[in-house]
């Protein structure tokens, strides 16, 4: 008797066990913006949903912060975080390859896409408005958006035309390629919507193109400090940024997504 009663003993200490080992792990379950209160939000370091998340801190969310994008999406997928805040076309690639995800119907943020140029380098922040005013007009960015995103995508690469002079020497373009399909490597080389767009700018003003790669928060200071002549890489146009550096008009239309596990 004493053993069935022991025996009893254990197997409801075990249940209790098991229950209360379950609740402590279960995560938060994000399936709009108003759920990202007290969530674990992951994001791109230096990147606007970095900036965009950081005001949910003080509604109780812990922001965890990520060198890449790929790695607060596989940190999402080992249940570490509960969700990622990110630019909607890296996403669309990250959901396709990763059947355990999805991404919330309802947008974070609406953004533009800008060029940034060290402050008072209005000479050249005017030939590039020019530049992209006339690819804007020619079909040029349009074409090179088609060539990577939707149903014509591969169809209509960039070449640069065969007469182009480009004697005026060398622009740097500092970017971090991370970020399909607006910058990141076909082997060694550096590719995507951010590089073909700067190699039109270039061909349209007669430079060479540089693309350094780099940490995203690190292309500001390069610009700053003359280590590269403009940014590109899926920058987002903020006050804050205004501060520091100019933009040039924009070039694209993006939003901010969400990320959450299925």
């Amino acid at each position: 008797m004493k053993d069935q009663k022991r025996f009893a003993a254990l197997a409801l200490s075990a249940v209790m066990v098991f229950s209360m080992a379950g609740s402590v792990s279960a995560a938060q379950k994000v399936e709009s913006k108003d759920d990202l209160a007290g969530a674990t939000i992951g994001v791109q370091l230096g990147t606007t949903g970095d900036l965009d998340a950081s005001d949910y801190e003080k509604d109780g969310s812990t922001v965890e912060r990520y060198s890449k994008g790929s790695e607060a999406v596989q940190a999402l997928k080992a249940g570490q975080i509960d969700c990622v805040i990110i630019d909607s076309q890296p996403a669309q690639k990250f959901v396709e390859n990763n059947d355990d995800l999805k991404i919330l119907d309802e947008p974070f943020e609406e953004e533009e896409y800008a060029i940034c140029l060290k402050k008072g380098n209005d000479e050249l922040l005017d030939k590039i408005n020019g530049a992209l005013k006339e690819l804007k007009e020619d079909g040029t960015i349009d074409s090179i958006m088609d060539n990577y995103i939707g149903e014509d995508a591969g169809k209509t690469p960039y070449e640069s035309p065969e007469d182009v002079d480009r004697s005026n020497g060398t622009l740097v373009m500092a970017t971090n390629a991370t970020f399909e399909p607006y910058e990141y490597y076909d082997g060694d080389n550096i590719v995507g919507i951010d590089a073909d767009i700067a190699k039109a700018i270039c061909d349209k003003l007669g430079y060479e193109l540089q693309i350094e790669d780099m940490e995203f928060d690190s292309i500001i200071a390069a610009v700053q400090s003359g280590k590269a002549d403009f940014g590109a890489a899926g920058m987002t146009v903020t006050e804050d940024r205004l501060k520091n550096i100019d933009f040039t008009d924009s070039y694209a239309k993006a939003k901010q997504v969400i990320i959450t596990r299925k």
